[in-house]
């Protein structure tokens, strides 16, 4: 776990910073957030590592496996919604779809911050370390692995190099 993460999950407790850090989630309130995010060595600028703070204040349950895309298909299991057929997608997956195809920025913050609250309302555990790491490099890679863990989880990924 990195050093960010460790010092967020060892003051999840005090309640009013994690209130403070929430503000960064929300446009007008962003100001609330910046003496928490000095405190806690993270630059007021750094608009990753600050959204990834309020996600944190908003549901803590971190774990240190899988990605976002592996959260996700719990979330699917959890609300007992069965895989749909090629013609129709269940709602989960077409909001998993839609994360995947967003712009890096405002949009795709605003997709991940909507699946966490549906985490958190499954009691769904995030590994945030990662999710901080992939919204920094968002990228086809990052979309792709993201995918193989929604919709093939339990499968290795075929080595190319080996092909």
């Amino acid at each position: 776990m990195s050093s960010f993460i460790e010092r967020l999950s060892k003051r999840k407790e005090d309640r009013g910073m994690m209130a403070n850090l929430r503000c960064v989630l929300v446009e007008g309130k962003k100001h609330r957030s910046w003496p928490v995010l000095h405190r806690l060595g993270v630059r007021v600028d750094n608009k990753i590592d600050a959204f990834v703070a309020g996600l944190f204040a908003t549901h803590p349950e971190n774990i240190s496996s899988g990605n976002f895309g592996s959260t996700c298909r719990v979330i699917t299991t959890l609300r007992d919604q069965h895989q749909g057929d090629d013609s129709k997608l269940t709602p989960t997956e077409r909001r998993f779809q839609h994360l995947l195809s967003a712009e890096p920025g405002k949009e795709l913050r605003q997709r991940v911050l909507r699946l966490v609250l549906m985490a958190k309302s499954q009691g769904v555990s995030v590994n945030y370390e990662k999710l901080r790491l992939d919204l920094r490099y968002w990228n086809e890679r990052t979309k792709t692995d993201w995918a193989a863990a929604y919709w093939t989880p339990n499968v290795e990924p075929v080595d190319e190099v080996a092909v």
